[in-house]
């Protein structure tokens, strides 16, 4: 899960696209990158490990000239973690193609030896970035035009598709002709395109979400349709074409239990709209199953839980409080890399309000349960400030499965739920009653937003993943992706 945007515009696009990256900055906490392209084909590029704030002083967005640019924060899913796999990525043949990816290829590994024995491409890094940035690059480069043509491009993404498995959301600035985004044929990751007014010619915004649109002057024109490309000349002018054979829309049904934020529109579906519903649904559930329930109060763990528990307390018709002070400077527990610092996290993260908790039925409502650390964790943190019950609520179902798809899920073994019951993932945390969402009532609480939309990615509750995927690429992942591994990638950085 990254954040990636692309502007074109009449004027000097860093700005904007640094203003984007801070409204995408919950996607991705690991590294920050901008390049942008001037008037005389020349690239000026930052990049770096850390927060946007911290990698983007002014000095560097001085020099950041150039009216069409692509930016990306970065949560690693394949690959390292040092600055090499900061992104954007570059490649100078053909024109030079600055690359920013949302997602995770599942095939990477065999293209990257088709690049290497067939192609002749030296890859730096392991990451599946740079292996989809030399597929495009090397299918743009057999097209041997001087000067592309859309058609030529469309073409380099049609041959891209056919090659490439996965989740891929991406944007690409071509050095002296333009700004390109593309999506994988399943629209698994999201990407939202915009439009504003400028004095001579319309201006243009692709992004991850669309949260930070108006706040920027865009307006949303819609939804990159999976297996579409878009592309937007050095003139301004909007391209697009459906470059895949076949295509289906199947977003990850993850990006609105958790990921995208509560201000965002993805593929027709309001978040906070899709999140309401849940809390609705499991609130349906609870009565159904506990008529009788003694819960006194409802309190959200902070922040992606909220409009669920608010929802779901109104439906109760029980008072909802919140119970928990969130620390805005800690970044998500859920994407840090170790469990020790995702242990020591929730409590500088968290403070606690006594008042709220002390000889109460609480019932605390989060997005989903993963490792359940953070779950015992904080039902600890209730319990000592004097609750007399712990209820726990997740507004999604059990997390079983690890994720292919961009989500750096841990490894299988490590998901608390995976080969666990209900109720002995309710003693493990330690609550006195634990309620999952039902898969059916999630999908439709997300399809509510857009019925055309037929099926969702969820195969971190049901384990069905809807690209190929060998069974030596599921044993790689579940011996890269355990704790040990990546504390082991990260001594060595």
């Amino acid at each position: 899960m990254c954040g990636i945007v692309g502007i074109s515009a009449e004027h000097d696009v860093a700005g904007d696209i640094y203003d984007a990256l801070l409204m995408l900055q919950h996607r991705g906490q690991d590294a920050a990158g901008i390049v942008v392209c001037d008037s005389e084909g020349k690239l000026n590029s930052r990049k770096s490990m850390g927060y946007v704030r911290s990698v983007f002083q002014q000095s560097h967005m001085d020099k950041l000239t150039g009216n069409y640019g692509v930016g990306h924060v970065r949560y690693p899913t394949a690959g390292g973690a040092g600055k090499e796999f900061a992104q954007p990525m570059y490649v100078n043949s053909p024109y030079g193609i600055s690359l920013a990816h949302n997602g995770n290829l599942t095939n990477s590994e065999s293209l990257a030896n088709e690049l290497f024995h067939a192609e002749m491409r030296h890859l730096n890094t392991d990451s599946d970035s740079e292996v989809l940035l030399n597929i495009f690059a090397h299918e743009l480069g057999k097209q041997r035009e001087i000067f592309p043509k859309p058609d030529h491009i469309f073409q380099a993404i049609s041959k891209t598709h056919r090659r490439c498995d996965g989740a891929y959301a991406v944007i690409a600035l071509i050095t002296g002709f333009g700004l390109l985004a593309f999506r994988d044929t399943n629209g698994i990751r999201p990407l939202v395109i915009g439009t504003r007014k400028g004095k001579s010619r319309d201006e243009y915004i692709i992004a991850s979400e669309n949260a930070g649109f108006a706040s920027l002057g865009f307006e949303t024109l819609r939804d990159v349709a999976p297996g579409e490309a878009i592309f937007i000349d050095n003139n301004g002018e909007l391209h697009t074409q459906q470059c895949a054979e076949v295509y289906q829309e199947r977003p990850c049904i993850f990006e609105y239990v958790y990921f995208a934020r509560p201000d965002s529109t993805i593929d027709q579906i309001s978040v906070y709209k899709s999140r309401m519903r849940m809390g609705k649904t499991l609130a349906h559930k609870i009565i159904a199953i506990n008529p009788d329930h003694d819960i006194d109060v409802v309190i959200p763990i902070p922040d992606s839980s909220t409009t669920a528990a608010l929802q779901l307390a109104d439906e109760l018709n029980i008072p909802y409080r919140e119970g928990f002070v969130k620390n805005r400077y800690i970044g998500r527990t859920f994407i840090m890399p170790h469990q020790e610092e995702r242990k020591k996290s929730v409590r500088r993260k968290l403070n606690i309000l006594d008042l709220e908790f002390k000889d109460k039925n609480v019932l605390l409502v989060d997005d989903s349960i993963v490792r359940g650390t953070t779950s015992k964790k904080i039902i600890e943190m209730a319990k000592e400030a004097g609750a007399n019950k712990v209820y726990f609520a997740s507004a999604a179902p059990a997390v079983k499965y690890q994720n292919l798809y961009g989500i750096d899920m841990p490894a299988t073994k490590e998901l608390i739920a995976s080969k666990k019951t209900d109720e002995e993932v309710c003693k493990v945390i330690g609550a006195d009653w634990l309620i999952y969402q039902d898969l059916d009532d999630l999908i439709e609480s997300a399809r509510v937003g857009n019925p055309e939309i037929k099926e969702f990615e969820c195969s971190v509750f049901t384990g069905e993943y809807i690209t190929p995927v060998s069974k030596d690429y599921l044993e790689n992942l579940e011996n890269t992706r355990d704790d040990s591994s990546k504390v082991n990638r990260q001594a060595a950085s």
